[in-house]
């Protein structure tokens, strides 16, 4: 008599349960549209633009595009003004955003220390902030006026009698300081709610360790708000690389283009000349050093949470 086993290995497996079709659930069909409006808004115009820089664009008649092929790009890279516009914005760049950031840490700092009149201090202090670009630049063009101008009356005082604005040097320093002085509350701001969050124990660790207000401040404050920090220049950072508006009103890239900064550059070339071919080439190359700027403090920041 003989019976019929099957081995574990010949014996027929279950088959193995299919996996679940992902469906679109509430929340999702709620914005989906939404979500497709956003990206015809930013999908659409990008299309666009990378369509006219390979075009001559019209406008005599009705909007035409004439396929033009790498001519705007080979312009772009042969162009010998080019070079000395991308100098000028990296020179403005760096400037801005070092300042921003020393004044701003210090100016929280500052502010950390009060006890009293904090929220006062704070209010004030955030003022330029929330004024437009435009008008900070119609202040700055009137303090520096060099007959009415108050800042004109102090520096002639201090032996400087030229017109501010007339000057290669000085009015590309102006439009910094004024750069400055508008943005460097929102640094202070951010640096102050990391600040907030250094912990009260750590910092009275460090004074029962015979650590110093210096030593606390390099080894202990700074170090807990680093990641504040680049979140802070992140966001100047993606500003600072497009700034147009007090350079326009203050001295519409004068004197002999010492302040033409790349974006100066686009808007006459858009809007004053209409090569909006040429137009479309420089705004993807800021696009594209925009994105490089981003994904390096990105990186910076992956690369301090991976060391934590």
């Amino acid at each position: 008599m003989t019976t019929d086993t099957e081995s574990p290995t010949t014996a027929a497996r279950p088959a193995e349960p299919a996996p679940p079709r992902r469906r679109i659930g509430f929340t999702g069909r709620m914005m989906a549209p939404g979500i497709a409006l956003l990206a015809a808004l930013t999908v659409l115009p990008f299309v666009t633009i990378v369509v006219m820089s390979f075009s001559e664009v019209h406008l005599l008649g009705g909007l035409s595009l004439d396929f033009a092929g790498l001519s705007n790009w080979a312009r772009f890279f042969t162009d010998p003004e080019m070079g000395w516009f991308w100098l000028r914005t990296a020179l403005y760049f760096v400037l801005t955003l070092g300042l921003e950031m020393v004044l701003g840490v210090l100016l929280a700092l500052c502010v950390w220390r009060l006890i009293r009149g904090r929220n006062l201090v704070l209010s004030m202090l955030l003022l330029p902030m929330f004024v437009a670009p435009v008008l900070v630049g119609l202040l700055g063009r009137f303090l520096v006026d060099p007959t009415i101008g108050l800042y004109s009356w102090l520096l002639e005082q201090l032996g400087y009698g030229g017109d501010v604005l007339g000057g290669t040097f000085s009015a590309f320093a102006a439009v910094v300081a004024m750069d400055v002085w508008e943005w460097t509350p929102l640094i202070a701001l951010i640096t102050l709610a990391g600040l907030t969050s250094v912990p009260l124990p750590l910092r009275e660790a460090a004074a029962l360790d015979g650590a110093g207000r210096w030593q606390t401040l390099r080894h202990i404050v700074l170090p807990s708000i680093s990641n504040v920090l680049l979140v802070a220049l992140l966001i100047r950072a993606m500003d600072a690389i497009r700034y147009f508006d007090i350079i326009w009103v203050t001295t519409n890239g004068g004197p002999a283009n010492a302040t033409k900064i790349v974006p100066v550059r686009l808007y006459e070339t858009a809007f004053r000349f209409f090569d909006f071919g040429y137009a479309a080439v420089i705004g993807l190359a800021m696009l594209l050093a925009s994105i490089v700027i981003a994904r390096t403090f990105v990186r910076m920041l992956d690369r301090k949470g991976l060391a934590r």
